[in-house]
């Protein structure tokens, strides 16, 4: 199962889990993304996501299915936000469920390194001394 997710809502880690839950599944891995209140050494305010939809959720599909190849695992949840959010507030969050920890663990990982490498989602951050278009890739 893969369940894909772009939104100007915030995100729900519990929905997130129960659609990947799966009694076949002895491991679940999660990663939650959050907007950090510090930039280097100034202060962050908010942060402005914009994508290009619907290439972004192909683009998403694409990573998801290479990591369930690559991993063999079985239940993938990407959800990811836009808009504005405020330090706190969660950007991403991904959940890998599968019968084996090492597989959700590495697929976990591949999938949001390789989301931030591939995926069009820009974000502008806002200081308290103006804002500044950055990169999402490393």
């Amino acid at each position: 199962m893969i369940d894909i997710k772009i939104t100007e809502d915030p995100l729900n880690i519990v929905n997130c889990l129960e659609i990947a839950q799966d009694l076949g599944s002895g491991g679940i891995a999660t990663f939650i993304g959050t907007v950090r209140n510090k930039t280097g050494n100034k202060s962050v305010i908010r942060l402005e996501y914009e994508c290009y939809q619907s290439m972004a959720i192909k683009e998403i599909q694409k990573i998801v299915e290479s990591a369930v190849s690559l991993f063999s695992v079985r239940n993938v949840v990407v959800h990811h936000r836009t808009g504005i959010l405020v330090p706190g507030d969660a950007a991403v969050m991904i959940v890998v469920s599968d019968g084996h920890r090492d597989a959700v663990f590495d697929a976990c990982r591949y999938i949001i390194d390789t989301v931030k490498q591939k995926v069009p989602i820009w974000k502008k951050e806002v200081f308290e001394d103006g804002d500044e278009w950055v990169s999402a890739h490393p």
